[in-house]
């Protein structure tokens, strides 16, 4: 019990000169609640020990475990982290990284003000649409655009506003799972829309879709395979099918193109997929994709189509609700306007890290193993190091069955666990995300961006505990 009655109560901890020192930059009430924090901490650990300590000694431990949870909540829990996995789009480390033109331009117009929603030639109020919709009306030839924040929202309020309490036609093939159990038969009924479901699961013909028609139809939904295949015995409808029976039926086509590519891929290997351009120039009147997938930008839902289909999205009360922030904007501005040069790819890491061509994935293979190399060839605990071909993926729902040719560095240790090894490098700061196979570590060169050195100084701490 002893031990109990020298704890120090929260008085004396704040007048302790480190306590002082973290008051100088942050708020009492928040420091007090950690002290609090900490003290409950010593008392539940000092009733589980027979050790005693006298007053001194439990002031510096309630005093260190206050530091370094302010120092927790100050660093937050959103950290950098090196993606050494070769999947060029991992939804689990944020999709895309940002080109530095996004970012130069988010700086620039969010640091002060901007005419987010304001009409410089006339003074009159904008809307905050304007900033992209040009650019994606540029871009993809549609009548019309609006973006919200993600492509489920794009699809609800697509949904909403031209299907409400109406029948969407949809092949029971690509009622498709997006992610994280959000399923897209799900997002039709919190539509409001009525969900008709035609064929099975591997074959729907264009007269299920016909045959399904009826007064109370309103929509053909249609959702393209991105993140998903069916192989061998199947049958999908053609898109140019599903349109013409459209418009021979006054129905509105609606395509949830998924990755949304603005950006012809298959000249570096990558299997066909329809551009957004392509689909707007098949008459789908409305296509909703991602910003932070295919197209390199910040998270967003884009809809292009149709005008007078685009003016009931913009009027609907959702759209209020689903709106994107200036941040947003000026992220997706930046990107867009990317596509406006010959070469996109040079600028927009996603296209830049998908086209590499082999020759230049073994450079920077190569380069990352001599850093390595230099660094880690007399430590005790490595075994091997090499040069070895990998495959890579492109990741985020895209290309679900192509496997892309990538290179890398494989790293064998002796005495130590790889799943230690992986793990201290997941703490680090920055974290460094790794593959694991046959018991050696892999790096792919593919996604690391310039950060080979960071890489070799993290691996020798690593292994030093």
């Amino acid at each position: 019990m002893s031990n109990l009655r020298n704890i120090p109560g929260v008085d004396e901890v704040l007048l302790q000169d480190e306590i002082q020192q973290i008051l100088l930059t942050y708020n009492r009430e928040f420091v007090v609640k950690k002290i609090r924090e900490s003290i409950n901490e010593l008392r539940n650990e000092l009733q589980r020990t027979e050790t005693q300590h006298d007053k001194e000694a439990l002031t510096n431990i309630v005093v260190l475990k206050v530091t370094n949870k302010v120092r927790e909540k100050a660093e937050g829990t959103l950290k950098r982290v090196i993606n050494a996995t070769g999947v060029v789009l991992h939804t689990n480390l944020g999709r895309a990284p940002l080109d530095t033109e996004a970012i130069t331009n988010l700086v620039a117009l969010t640091t002060g003000y901007n005419n987010l929603e304001l009409d410089l030639t006339t003074g009159e109020r904008g809307s905050r649409y304007d900033h992209v919709e040009d650019l994606l009306l540029e871009l993809t030839g549609a009548e019309a655009a609006l973006v919200v924040n993600n492509n489920a929202a794009a699809v609800l309020l697509g949904l909403n506003t031209l299907a409400k309490n109406k029948e969407v036609i949809v092949s029971r093939g690509q009622l498709v799972e997006v992610g994280g159990a959000f399923r897209i038969p799900d997002v039709m009924r919190q539509s409001g829309a009525n969900l008709i479901e035609v064929g099975t699961t591997n074959k729907t013909y264009i007269s299920d879709f016909n045959n399904a028609v009826n007064e109370e139809t309103a929509l053909f939904f249609t959702a393209h395979t991105s993140n998903y295949k069916i192989v061998g015995f199947s049958e999908e409808v053609d898109l140019k099918d599903l349109v013409d029976l459209g418009k021979k039926s006054g129905i509105a086509v609606m395509q949830d193109l998924g990755s949304g590519i603005m950006y012809k891929l298959d000249n570096w290997g990558l299997a066909e997929e329809p551009t957004v351009k392509e689909c707007v120039e098949a008459g789908v009147d409305i296509i909703t994709f991602s910003g932070d997938k295919l197209l390199g930008g910040p998270q967003a839902g884009i809809i292009v189509g149709k005008k007078e289909l685009v003016q009931k999205m913009k009027k609907n009360q959702l759209t209020r609700a689903l709106r994107v922030d200036k941040l947003t904007i000026a992220m997706l501005e930046a990107t867009l306007k990317e596509y406006l040069k010959k070469t996109p790819q040079e600028n927009i890491p996603v296209l830049r890290m998908l086209t590499y061509n082999e020759d230049d994935l073994k450079l920077k293979a190569e380069a990352l193993y001599e850093v390595i190399q230099k660094r880690l060839r007399n430590n005790q605990y490595i075994a091997k190091i090499n040069i070895v071909e990998l495959e890579d993926m492109v990741g985020g729902g895209a290309y679900p069955t192509y496997k892309l040719t990538g290179w890398g560095v494989e790293i064998e240790f002796k005495e130590i666990h790889l799943e230690k090894i992986a793990k201290r490098l997941r703490m680090r700061e920055p974290a460094i995300i790794t593959r694991r196979q046959d018991g050696k570590l892999l790096l792919s060169a593919r996604t690391i961006l310039n950060e080979e050195k960071e890489i070799a100084e993290a691996i020798s701490k690593a292994l030093q505990g």
